[in-house]
């Protein structure tokens, strides 16, 4: 039926050339290759003509020639024709035997993987890579691990994998397996036959009984738990659930390990019960073992003893074997030397350091990080703050106008729902005098109404810096007798005794040398820790062995002197003895020695010697401690208004006598240290204070010698309040003081030896002259603490109020003016030392300019800005810093340098440019595999895309830069 290939042209048959173009007549030749394309109709006909050919001959070929022809068809087709020859393929060929993992998502491989006994999952890890990172994750082996009891002793890293799959194997590694002869060996098996039991295998039937009661005991609080648990997001772990399992569902339900209960072990009170519930595949412990570990973590000698009828007993109540609640610490970050604080925290006590410049949601994210679902027993906030308000945040105070504003108050329910009730000693401990004065004492109340739980905070009795917090704490409300607790037993329930007094007193101090030490590091070391100690020798001195007091001759010195260093010499059993015979030796060969003129004078000298009663004491003397029934509290603040008066003049006189009495002697001897104009500019406004305190001081201490239930003193502190031009004077000199004792310390190298002799000794309080120059501004303050708990403890109708209102009111916009000039003085310094650190700046000096906050940020750029955004890549230019102002916004270039042979570097900035914020415009990039934490900064002539190296940084700096922005464009409006 075939015709010979060779003997023609063209081996065709010639059935198969029916309709085709073929004309021998006309052409000459015997076949066509022209295709009619004109001709739609003869096209199709000739297209399937040739197409059955093409068929005819592929059923005719071999396997090899069908996969040639297959190959060079494919070769030519586009990738259009490819794709549809690839879903052609897959609906006619299914897919079989392929890999699960790679079509399935993720969280439905992980479910069926956990599934898989342990065993089978090291199996299945086998595999390949990807299974083995699958095997390996968190979810699958932490539910196996917490219910054998085998908790992680820490928290996996971000990037780690695996942790709980090693812990699993080094926990199933260390069991203590018995094989079956082993235990039919030491348990017997149920076939033998015992005549009487033995006293072990008692103890062993007891303990194993004891064990299943507080195991049923923990199976029933977990069920009833489950049935009384609260909607989901509102579910807080119950205090309970940290001894036995986690109350987690299926590993393998597609909940990731970030989404989990914490596993953290909070802190535990020193002597706090608790057991530990060995699981069934757990190591096997002794009956002495288990009996001592019951008898430690009973909390009651009455449970001790019933632990030989404990087998008749009813199980032990949830809270017997359980850690108690814990207590909640706030500590800002703004708090000076706060690392004292946190080294005196009492075991037990929950503490969290937040930074002041985060928001109330981040706050309230960091406390539930840190409780992990338990519940705290009580709440305890140490944050800056006066006697009416506190300033939990920058820009976030808290009084009683802002409480109820919806973020304070979503902030204090959410916060407060994770303290105990009341009812249980739960309540809020405010380590500010907020119970000084009536508006604090208001803002305690709606704290109280709005949380259910009672608030407490000092009277505000102590005067100094942080001193308050040791004196008597309000249970809540305003009291009207003598307390009976001691003063600051609610923060000694936080803090150590011995830290807390020490910190509240020395805070200030502390602050200094913690600055100095973080600036200035190891080359400052030494000397700063002489200041300190030499400091607290002095207080020592001053208030405890009264060295001021002393009198002594000089003969009479020098004798002592003698006697004590001959009697450092000599090894005697009875030194008193010695130092007398010595005293008595001397005296005689100095009266041998000496003429009658020397004789009369030393005896003039003994009959000399005497103390002189300090100012202070003498003073307090002249006031009259009358027994009351009822605790008098404005008696109390009038005696500390009193007492610390005494005390301030006391600084100020030393002011005069050390500095300016010296000063003035050496200008009239013609010896002259400073000029007169600088003593006059750095000293004559302390002369007119004292002067004017000297007058406060005799017209109150005329008041106290006659106290009584009406007595004013009101109409006193309004004539001081009168004359407070005096310190406002002061305060416009003050800056220009210390610029002028700068000055001369530098110019002058006799002044800086006189202040080398003068400064930080007895005579001076051990302060230098600088901070007895602070000594006004610190008063301003303690005036306006002990005036507001005296208009606290004032009735409206005491003939004292009107004038103590008035007085008040007066010291609390003197109070505004003083803050005023600190907040423009360190604006004036931020914006110099920004002038000065940034290279090639223009001035920075303008209008009201103030900078907002400062970011380090990396600067990127993308190759391409055609691709899209969740694909572009980006690489890093440089290293930027963002300075951003009230109304501009500045880009550095940061330069980093290290300092060789140190981990210490240092950062250098060089202009780049800058942008009005109301030309600006912000833009946030979404996360990819290639960007995190990264946004655009877009001006009127050119973009910056910057990154920070936090989440947190971006959004805090977002924030603050939007809001700039709205304030700058409203100003210009």
């Amino acid at each position: 039926m075939e015709t010979n290939a060779r003997s023609t042209p063209h081996s065709v048959k010639r059935w198969q050339l029916s309709g085709t173009d073929y004309e021998p007549q006309r052409t000459g030749t015997l076949f066509s290759s022209r295709t009619p394309l004109n001709h739609r109709t003869s096209n199709l006909q000739l297209f399937e003509e040739r197409m059955n050919l093409v068929m005819h001959w592929f059923d005719l070929w071999t396997d090899g020639q069908r996969k040639h022809l297959l190959h060079s068809l494919f070769t030519r087709c586009t990738k259009s024709q490819l794709k549809y020859c690839k879903d052609l393929l897959i609906e006619t060929v299914p897919v079989t035997q392929v890999d699960f993992t790679a079509v399935l998502p993720r969280f439905l491989s992980l479910y069926v993987m956990s599934f898989l006994s342990p065993l089978d999952l090291c199996f299945a890890a086998q595999v390949s890579w990807h299974w083995r990172v699958l095997a390996e994750q968190d979810c699958l082996w932490a539910g196996r691990c917490i219910s054998r009891g085998w908790f992680l002793p820490y928290t996996p890293g971000e990037k780690e994998f695996g942790a709980w799959k090693n812990h699993y194997v080094s926990c199933v590694s260390t069991l203590d397996w018995l094989t079956p002869r082993e235990a039919a060996e030491q348990y017997g098996t149920l076939n033998q036959q015992s005549a009487g039991m033995t006293e072990e295998e008692q103890e062993r039937r007891k303990e194993r009984k004891i064990r299943q009661m507080i195991r049923d005991k923990l199976q029933e609080d977990k069920r009833e738990s489950l049935r009384t648990r609260k909607a989901w997001g509102s579910y807080t772990k119950p205090e309970g659930a940290r001894g036995g399992r986690t109350q987690t569902g299926r590993p393998g339900s597609g909940i990731t390990f970030s989404s989990w209960p914490s596993l953290c072990w909070p802190p535990r009170a020193v002597g706090s019960p608790s057991v530990c519930l060995s699981p069934d595949m757990g190591q096997t412990r002794t009956a002495a073992q288990s009996l001592e570990r019951v008898q430690v973590s009973s909390p009651s000698s009455k449970a001790r003893g019933a632990l030989s009828s404990f087998t008749s007993r009813p199980p032990l109540p949830h809270a017997d074997y359980l850690t108690p609640p814990a207590l909640l610490l706030l500590i800002s970050n703004r708090i000076p030397a706060y690392e004292v604080v946190l080294s005196g925290v009492k075991s037990g006590v929950m503490v969290v350091l937040y930074d002041h410049r985060g928001t109330l949601s981040a706050l309230l994210t960091q406390v539930e990080r840190t409780i992990s679902g338990q519940r705290a027993q009580r709440l305890g906030l140490l944050a800056p703050g006066g006697t009416e308000e506190i300033h939990l945040l920058r820009g976030s105070s808290l009084s009683e106008k802002t409480l109820l504003n919806p973020d304070h108050r979503d902030f204090w329910e959410k916060l407060c729902g994770w303290v105990a009730p009341t009812e249980e000693g739960g309540g809020i401990d405010i380590f500010s005098p907020l119970a000084a004065s009536a508006s604090g004492v208001a803002l305690m109340q709606a704290l109280s109404t709005l949380t259910g739980l009672k608030a407490q905070a000092p009277m505000g009795f102590a005067t100094g810096s942080f001193q308050n917090i040791l004196s008597e704490w309000s249970d809540g409300s305003v009291r009207t007798g003598l307390s009976e607790q001691q003063p600051a037993a609610p923060a000694l329930q936080f803090v150590c005794d011995g830290v807390l007094q020490g910190w509240c007193r020395q805070a200030q101090w502390m602050e200094e040398a913690l600055g100095e030490l973080r600036v200035c590091r190891g080359p400052q070391l030494q000397r700063v820790s002489l200041q300190a100690r030499s400091r607290v020798l002095g207080h020592f001195l001053w208030e405890k062995i009264c060295l001021e007091e002393l009198c002594v001759s000089k003969d009479l010195n020098e004798a002592l002197t003698e006697g004590l260093t001959a009697l450092t010499r000599q090894e005697e059993n009875r030194p008193l003895e010695f130092l007398a015979v010595f005293l008595t030796r001397w005296s005689e060969e100095k009266e041998g020695e000496e003429s009658s003129g020397g004789e009369k004078r030393r005896n003039k000298g003994a009959h000399d010697f005497s103390l002189a009663p300090h100012d202070s004491q003498k003073c307090a003397g002249l006031i009259p401690e009358l027994p009351q029934i009822v605790f008098d509290w404005r008696g109390a603040a009038a005696r500390e208004l009193h007492h610390s008066e005494c005390l301030y003049l006391s600084r100020l006189g030393a002011v005069l006598k050390v500095y300016q009495e010296p000063l003035t002697a050496a200008l009239n001897s013609n010896r002259a240290i400073i000029s007169y104009a600088d003593i006059h500019i750095v000293l004559s406004p302390v002369t007119q204070i004292l002067e004017l305190n000297r007058v406060f001081l005799a017209d109150l201490q005329a008041r106290l010698q006659q106290w009584g239930a009406e007595q004013c003193v009101g109409d006193v502190l309004v004539k001081l309040c009168s004359k407070l031009r005096v310190y406002t004077n002061y305060l416009n000199n003050y800056i220009t003081a210390l610029c002028t004792i700068d000055k001369c310390r530098e110019t002058k190298p006799p002044f800086r030896a006189f202040l080398k002799r003068a400064d930080r000794n007895l005579a001076t309080h051990m302060l230098s002259l600088q901070e007895l120059l602070l000594c006004p501004v610190w008063r301003i303050q303690e005036y306006v603490t002990l005036l507001q708990v005296l208009s606290l403890h004032t009735h409206a109708g005491h003939p004292d109020h009107t004038h103590l209102s008035s007085a008040l009111n007066t010291l609390l916009g003197f109070r505004e003016f003083i803050q005023k000039l600190k907040r423009n003085s360190e604006r004036d310094g931020l914006m110099e030392e920004t002038q000065k650190m940034i290279q090639g700046c223009p001035s920075l000096s303008e209008g009201n300019r103030q900078l907002i906050t400062t970011q380090d940020a990396a600067l990127l750029r993308s190759p391409d800005e055609q691709i899209p955004d969740s694909l572009r890549t980006y690489e890093q230019v440089s290293d930027v810093g963002l300075f951003l102002f009230n109304d501009a916004l500045v880009l550095t270039r940061r330069n980093v340098q290290h300092t060789p042979f140190s981990l210490a570097h240092q950062s250098t900035h060089t202009f780049l440019a800058s942008v009005a914020l109301s030309s600006l415009a912000v833009r946030e990039i979404t996360h990819t595999r290639y960007v995190r934490h990264a946004f655009v900064l877009e001006g009127p002539c050119r973009s910056w895309v910057c990154a920070t190296e936090r989440g947190e940084e971006r959004e805090h700096f977002l924030s603050v830069l939007r809001s700039a922005i709205n304030s700058a464009l409203t100003g210009h409006r």
